[in-house]
Order: structure tokens, then C-alpha cells, then sequence
């Protein structure tokens, strides 16, 4: 579980932001909530803003530090860490980033600080039955660990660079438990779904699991069937053949091994046929894309409800009707399938904003400040004097809680000018 994120200086974020999935004081909305220990963790969060105000910054600053703790290590002598900090700062201002999460049951605290482009700062931290234990504290190129783990990073003296993150080297060339966990919340717990990248592997998991797993594939209808998607079945045909050598001769320059190697690989072909009463559809050509991306969304959705791990979603709602969003939030919030699965997206989409779908501090809002147009980042929960049985999609719209761009123009003006 995700419990926090900050960062600062990163794209349009300026100063410091802080998302928090720790639950307030609030005692409605108990079905929302997962307890770990004396905490109280939201399962789901979603947050909105005007487009340009920093939405996709923040599901970016996330990916960031997930990819430079998986990646960092194969950094090469005299790389620098590619990040773009905000307009009115540079390189050699400091960019932090710190999150707080839960691995195998246990409590992490996690952060480092960029400057010039190389790693100036790094901590790791656990929290064994709920105490604070220093891992490590790093410093430009050196670093301390704490009593329990003296020694046991000595393996990552020589492979520690100022563009690698010490947590990337420790999983790699070290055997601490704690370590590797740590990690692996970032390989596989931490899951980000960004609609203009990846979506073609993510649609060739949910193919292949609805070939192979006939439970999901069960699920998966029974999920449509209920959206009133009157589809009987999903065919789906897989097939693996060899490099076509006769109808494309390969050129003269390949050497031999290569050809060897080409001819060996096997070519993967997936087909799918969505079977309604009186007809069938291919999927890729015939259906719409909303339900193409249902189909490749709700498989990976599936996996992490049942192994509990944190979706990380940039406006969930693209090419899908709102029915379809109502239905996938409704799946994963009312799942008891695993209670540590959360889901935290950007979205446009007003219809969600009622708190019969989320409490008020799960919901957040982006806005550009006025003096620098850097992204500010609040709840709900923050926002003072608000009813509990506000129309917040009305106040939204009307520009009640800010985040939201006001059109103060007057379009008659506007049009004459093309006349």
C-alpha cells in the first residue's frame, strides 16, 4: 500500500506537495478503509484539475522514482539522471522525493534529492512493530547503515555512482531481506497505467489470460455481462509460428548466427472474437475503443485486486463511458478479495464526485498558483465549511473548491472576431 508521496521540483511542481492516503478523522465510509495497525489507509483516491495544471506531473513524479529505483543501476559512468525540474528553477536546485509505503506488512519510509542531475541524498527507513529503524542514510557517495545492518552493504561500495540509486544497487548486489522488499514494492506492488504508453501490453496480458485461466475469463464476462454487454463469449486464439523465410529472403549482410537466431524465434499471433446471439466482432477491428480498453484494463485490474498491489491510473476514465468507470470502482472497492489493494487516478469525470462514492479525504484537486504556475495539491478534506451533503460536482463545475479553470470570457467577443 501506498500511504504517501511528496516531491518537489519536478515538472510543474514547484514547492513541496503532499498526498497522503492515511485516513482523517472522518468515521464515514468505513468500507473505504483498510486498517494496518493503528492507521487507518484509504483503499482509493481521485483527483481532478484543470487540464494543464499538473494531474499527469504528479502520476509522473511517481513513475519517476519507480523507474529510477528499478533502472538506476545500469546506469553507465558520467550518465546523468534525466529530470526535468520546474520553469523557474534549474538542476542545481534540489528535487525531492519521499514516499511512505507497507511491503509484506511492514512500514517503509523511502526518499532521496536530485541536484545537478545526480543523487545527493538517499534514506531508507523500516518500521518494525511500528518503531522507526534506520537501513541507511546516504551522503553524495558514502553512506551509513543502521546497527542491525553493518556490513552487509559492503558489497555496494564499489558499485554506488552519483546517478545510482543505493536502494537499486543493495537489491542488486547485496542479500538483505528488508532490502529486497523494499524493491520489490517498486517491481512489482507499484503499478502505473498510463493510457498513451503500454496499453498494447496490457491488452496482450488480458488476451492471454483469458486463453489460458478460465476463471478470469468467467470474471471478466460476468463483468461486462452486468454493464448490460449482452457478449457470450470471448474467443480468443493464439498462435506461434516460424519466421516466414520463403516470403522474405533475408538479406546477404545478416550473419549466419543471426539468420540462425532469427529463423529459431517464434512469431506470436492473438486473435480475439467477442460472440454476441447473433453475430461475432473482432475485437481489434470491429469493437469500439472503450471496449477495447476495458477488456485490456480489467485482467491487470484483477491481479492487483487479488495479490493487493497499488494502481497508479492517469484519467482512468479515457475512451470509456462513465457507466463503465462507475462499474470498475464499484468491483474494486466493494472486492474483499484482498483488502490491500488500492487504486489512486486522475479523472475528469464529475459524476464520481459524490460522497456516497468516496469521502472527503479521498477526494484531491490540482491548481496552478497565479505568481509562478506551479501545481498545488489539496483535499477535499482541507477545504473548510463544506456540508457533508454538498452537491460537490456542482461546486466543482462552479468553481467552489478551486482547481478548476474559470471562463471568465465572453465568447459573443470572441466569435465576432471571425466575422
Amino acid at each position: 500500500m501506498l500511504l504517501e508521496f511528496s516531491c518537489s521540483n519536478h515538472k510543474s511542481i514547484r514547492q513541496k506537495i503532499l498526498f497522503s492516503t492515511l485516513a482523517g478523522k472522518d468515521n464515514t465510509g468505513e468500507k473505504h478503509l483498510v486498517n494496518f495497525g493503528d492507521i487507518r489507509v484509504l483503499k482509493s483516491s481521485v483527483i481532478y484539475g484543470a487540464n494543464g495544471s499538473g494531474k499527469s506531473n504528479f502520476i509522473n513524479a511517481i513513475s519517476f522514482v519507480k523507474d529510477l529505483v528499478l533502472q538506476s543501476i545500469k546506469n553507465q559512468p558520467g550518465d546523468g539522471i534525466s529530470q526535468t525540474p520546474h520553469k523557474l528553477e534549474s538542476s542545481s536546485s534540489d528535487s525531492e522525493y519521499s514516499l511512505q509505503f507497507v511491503a509484506n506488512n511492514v512500514r517503509y519510509a523511502f526518499g532521496f534529492t536530485l541536484n545537478q542531475h545526480i543523487i545527493k541524498e538517499e534514506y531508507l527507513y523500516y518500521f518494525p512493530k511500528g518503531r522507526k529503524n534506520k537501513i541507511y542514510e546516504r551522503s553524495g557517495e558514502t553512506f551509513e547503515t543502521g546497527t542491525k545492518f553493518n556490513g552487509k552493504l559492503t558489497t555496494c561500495k564499489d558499485v554506488l555512482k552519483p546517478n545510482r540509486l543505493l536502494l537499486s544497487c543493495a537489491a542488486n548486489f547485496s542479500s538483505v531481506d528488508e532490502i529486497e522488499k523494499a524493491f520489490s514494492f517498486f517491481r512489482d506492488d507499484l503499478v502505473i497505467y498510463d493510457p498513451n504508453f503500454g496499453s498494447d501490453q496490457w491488452m496482450d496480458y488480458s488476451l492471454t489470460q483469458i486463453n489460458e485461466n478460465s476463471s478470469i475469463k468467467n470474471t471478466v464476462l460476468s463483468f461486462m455481462r452486468g454493464l448490460d454487454l449482452d457478449v457470450r463469449d470471448i474467443d480468443v486464439k493464439i498462435e506461434q509460428s516460424n519466421f516466414p523465410q520463403d516470403r522474405l529472403p533475408l538479406p546477404n549482410f545478416l550473419s549466419d548466427d543471426f539468420k540462425n537466431w532469427l529463423l529459431q524465434e517464434k512469431i506470436r499471433t492473438v486473435r480475439a472474437k467477442l460472440v454476441y446471439d447473433y453475430f461475432e466482432t473482432d475485437l481489434m477491428t470491429e469493437e469500439s475503443t472503450g471496449i477495447k480498453k476495458l477488456i485490456s484494463f480489467l485482467c491487470p485490474l484483477l491481479d492487483i485486486m487479488v495479490k493487493g498491489k497499488t494502481l497508479i491510473c492517469d484519467e482512468l476514465e479515457t475512451s470509456m463511458h462513465e457507466a463503465l468507470v462507475h462499474g470498475i470502482l464499484k468491483m474494486f472497492m466493494e472486492s474483499s478479495i484482498n483488502a490491500q489493494a488500492q487504486i489512486i487516478f486522475t479523472t475528469h469525470d464529475t459524476s464520481l464526485l459524490d460522497l456516497d462514492i468516496f469521502r472527503r479525504d479521498q477526494i484531491w484537486f490540482t491548481e496552478l498558483k497565479k505568481e509562478d504556475r506551479s501545481t498545488d495539491l489539496f483535499s477535499l478534506a482541507e477545504i473548510k465549511n463544506v456540508r457533508k451533503d454538498k452537491k460537490f460536482g456542482k461546486g466543482y463545475i462552479a468553481g467552489q473548491y478551486g482547481a478548476i479553470p474559470m471562463l471568465n470570457l465572453n465568447f459573443a467577443d470572441i466569435v465576432s472576431g471571425l466575422e
